[in-house]
């Protein structure tokens, strides 16, 4: 019997824990998924569109904490699933792109051969952390290993492999699975010299705070250490949960931007630690919002050194194992600050709300209506974009899933992969109506899988954030009124449970209602019957001139 380097990639996914993957069948991919089908060690979950097959790779990865893989045709296929790749750099996710190619003796020679886009790899490198071809049956393993390894090793990223139809088919040797293993590098341990110059700066301070970002994910022990020693704690919006919000020590993702009191808070702490988070302009207020100091500044990627804030000072090293040994080396502070930051975030949370006209007490009702363990999945909608990002609590450090980049469209699919990885934990899915809109066909992979999803269309008929923005930068707005479809007939004609919220009151039960049924459930919010959602800082403010 032969065995192929397609056989030999559908033997390798498992081999390196991959128990699910994502994408569409084409002309370009058939003998890899043919083998992968004839083993059934890997559930494929057929997406309806490439990009959405990415996205779901993407948040399966964030949700578990493993490779998300997807598979695409070549051209026109890998193009599609650029948008997913994009998503996924800016999350850091590790994700691996099997792609098709076209056949050895035809790539680069733009002879017209069916899907054959001269370029493809330059253009999946500038969208992935690399980008790999297959040149030979040969190196299939190494390849594959290389990829892999690449995806998972840190700072964490989507890798792409190109491999061409006619090696697809190309018999090879089986290897050992028994004896493989990735060789993933070791955590990288903090540079001595700056870990005792971070130790001496920190030591006298009594008013410290840490803002955890992505690259904290695997850190949250290290950090609880460092709350129980009197330091503070807030996080980026992709590193939210790393400590559970309900505690009162942590601001979360109430951050500062968009919260006068969180901003005024700051000048009076001594000393801020970043641990593993870019700093990222879209959270700070283009980089205006005013941070403690010193500003100590900890990631594995020496590249992030001065990136965006200056830093008096930068420690190369894995997350956990730097605050560890800060843990260990510093002494307990008095409580009377953390008892400070309990009031302000109480203060700064109920202010917020109180700034979401009729959706004031939306987060705290969803909240209280959520299983502890579900996951919080978001479009870049205006609800998320106001309150979703800041103020509804994440209990754990991959419960929460969003548009990093800032895209419309990718809350459906994010929300099917957040779901399918999270072991049968209930997902709920926030998007808007416009955000919908773009991946609306994946709605039936989520009935075909019976995804454990909530997906709860804040439907204000049209662009709601882009309306505020128009009223903000143009005074006027133009091009922001949408057309859908009626979500309770789509409900009925998709085949899943169909329920309509158009009152605050009816808000809770409703959501408590869908959590109950088991699958996906859509609910619609009819934001039109309930009021227009304000507009959030900065387009609350006055519009620019000159």
């Amino acid at each position: 019997m032969t065995y192929t380097v397609g056989d030999l990639v559908a033997e390798f996914l498992p081999a390196v824990g991959v128990t699910t993957a994502f994408g569409i069948v084409s002309v370009h991919n058939i003998p890899m998924l043919d083998a992968l089908s004839q083993r059934n060690a890997v559930r494929y979950v057929m997406a309806r569109g490439e990009m959405g097959g990415a996205h779901m790779a993407d948040a399966y990865a964030r949700v578990t904490g493993s490779l998300g893989v997807v598979f695409t045709s070549t051209g026109p296929g890998a193009a599609n699933a650029v948008p997913g790749l994009v998503e996924a750099r800016f999350a850091g996710s590790p994700v691996l792109h099997i792609t098709g190619q076209t056949a050895t003796r035809h790539i680069d020679r733009d002879m017209g051969t069916v899907h054959d886009v001269p370029g493809q790899t330059a253009m999946l490198g500038a969208v992935s952390k690399q980008a790999f071809r297959l040149r030979s049956a040969q190196e299939a393993l190494g390849v594959l290993t290389a990829a892999a390894t690449a995806a998972l090793t840190a700072p964490t990223g989507p890798v792409s492999l190109e491999i061409p139809i006619d090696l697809q088919r190309t018999e090879v040797p089986r290897p050992d699975w028994a004896a493989f293993s990735l060789a993933l590098p070791p955590a990288l341990p903090p540079e001595p010299q700056a870990l005792a110059a971070a130790i001496a700066m920190l030591r006298d301070a009594k008013r410290p705070m840490l803002w955890l970002g992505n690259g904290a994910k695997g850190a949250g022990a290290a950090a609880q250490r460092l709350l129980d020693l009197g330091f503070g704690a807030v996080t980026s919006w992709n590193g939210r949960g790393i400590i559970a919000e309900d505690d009162p020590r942590t601001l979360g993702g109430l951050n500062g931007n968009g919260s006068a009191l969180v901003q005024e808070f700051y000048r009076g702490c001594d000393a801020m630690v970043v641990v593993g988070s870019r700093l990222r302009g879209h959270e700070t207020q283009d980089f205006t919002i005013g941070l403690p100091q010193p500003l100590i500044h900890i990631d594995v990627d020496a590249a992030a050194n001065g990136r965006t804030y200056p830093n008096a000072l930068f420690v190369q090293g894995d997350a956990a194992l730097t605050l560890h040994a800060l843990a260990d080396a510093l002494a307990p502070r008095e409580a009377e600050f953390q008892a400070e930051l309990a009031a302000l975030k109480a203060r700064a949370t109920a202010a917020y709300a109180a700034g979401l006209g009729p959706y004031e007490s939306f987060p705290a009702t969803l909240r209280a209506v959520m299983p502890r363990d579900a996951l919080w999945v978001r479009d870049i909608t205006i609800s998320n974009s106001s309150w979703g990002n800041r103020i509804l609590h994440v209990l754990g450090a991959r419960d929460a899933v969003h548009p990093v980049g800032a895209a419309i469209g990718p809350g459906l699919p994010l929300g099917i992969g957040a779901a399918l990885g999270g072991g049968g934990r209930k997902a709920i899915a926030m998007v808007g109506d416009g955000g919908f809109a773009v991946n609306m066909p994946e709605l039936f992979t989520a009935v075909q899988q019976q995804a454990e999803l909530i997906i709860m269309v804040m439907n204000d008929a049209g662009y709601g954030v882009i309306r505020h923005i128009q009223d903000f930068a143009a005074g006027r707005r133009f091009y922001h009124d949408l057309r859908g479809p009626d979500l309770m007939e789509l409900a009925k004609l998709a085949g899943l449970p169909g329920m309509r919220v158009s009152a605050v009151e009816d808000f809770g039960p409703t959501l408590a209602r869908a959590f109950a049924t088991p699958g996906p459930v859509l609910v619609e919010i009819d934001m039109v019957s309930i009021g227009e959602h304000p507009p959030y800082a900065p387009y609350d403010k006055a519009r620019p001139t000159g």
